[in-house]
């Protein structure tokens, strides 16, 4: 479904004036329900996936999205929201891939061989289901257009406990992601804090799936956090800085997408991308 195909009036082109388009944007409750999600989730993936980063759990975030896969396939199954299966099939995932050991480049064959039997799984609750199997498949790609105003609610809601989460472990799990053996040495939770994490990284990545999809999760959850990276040391400097490029990326992709017939998704990641490679080819050589 393309944006244009909602709405006879909507405007074929950008005007000279933003403020207008804007104005024209949110006219329509489904955009505001898009721009509110898509803020919420923009703003947890910034944050969440700057810890992914330091601690090298790409593959495992990676991992997370196609198991939720397959819980979305399952809830469909059943005749619940695909939500729900994602949150508890990637909850369970997160759960098991903290069981398997501390250390991401330890367990990387572990988690492969998990994937791949949840992916058979997705595939057989997909083959099960004799309806019209729309909204397992649109979590491939992410359907922002199509969340509620309920749908904003619950993202809201689980937003709100991952932040109050990572601020009441935020330094303790910074030190134990910096420097894990030091971190033991002085008697850390650190297998605790692993499974606090990746309980974290399930959640958001349960959320981001709606707005990129699971195929495109990266775009969200890694790219903002590796790109800011370049652009700072500090940790706190990091986080607002994968934010903001998470938060315009989302943004500038809602935006472009209400006047053209392309997934919002595409928008969203081409942007985090573009803005990769400007920064570690361009930027990091002319900047003083």
């Amino acid at each position: 479904m393309t944006l244009m195909s909602t709405s006879t009036s909507s405007p074929t082109s950008f005007s000279i004036n933003p403020l207008v388009d804007l104005q024209q944007i949110f006219q329509f409750a489904f955009m505001q329900h898009a721009f509110e999600a898509g803020t919420i989730v923009a703003i947890v993936a910034g944050i969440v996936g700057y810890f992914v980063v330091l601690r090298r759990s790409s593959f495992a975030a990676h991992a997370l999205s196609h198991i939720g896969f397959s819980g979305a396939a399952a809830a469909v199954l059943i005749g619940v929201s695909p939500v729900y299966g994602l949150l508890l099939f990637t909850s369970a995932g997160g759960l098991g891939i903290a069981a398997l050991g501390r250390r991401a480049a330890q367990r990387d064959v572990q988690i492969g061989t998990v994937l791949a039997f949840m992916l058979g799984l997705g595939v057989l609750f997909i083959s099960l289901y004799k309806g019209y199997a729309q909204e397992a498949y649109s979590i491939l790609f992410g359907e922002i257009l199509g969340i509620s105003f309920s749908d904003v609610l619950l993202t809201l809601v689980a937003g709100v406990i991952i932040l109050i989460l990572i601020s009441v472990v935020y330094r303790p799990l910074l030190f134990a992601s910096l420097d894990e053996d030091v971190a033991e040495a002085k008697g850390m939770p650190v297998l605790f804090l692993g499974v606090i994490f990746m309980l974290l990284v399930a959640v958001a990545t349960s959320f981001a799936v709606q707005v990129v999809g699971v195929l495109l999760i990266f775009s969200l959850m890694v790219t903002p956090a590796a790109t800011a990276q370049l652009l700072a040391k500090r940790p706190r400097q990091v986080i607002i800085i994968s934010v903001a490029i998470a938060l315009i990326a989302t943004w500038l992709g809602l935006f472009i997408a209400f006047y053209e017939p392309y997934p919002v998704s595409f928008f969203i990641t081409s942007s985090v991308f573009v803005f990769y490679l400007f920064v570690r080819f361009i930027y990091r050589r002319i900047r003083p």
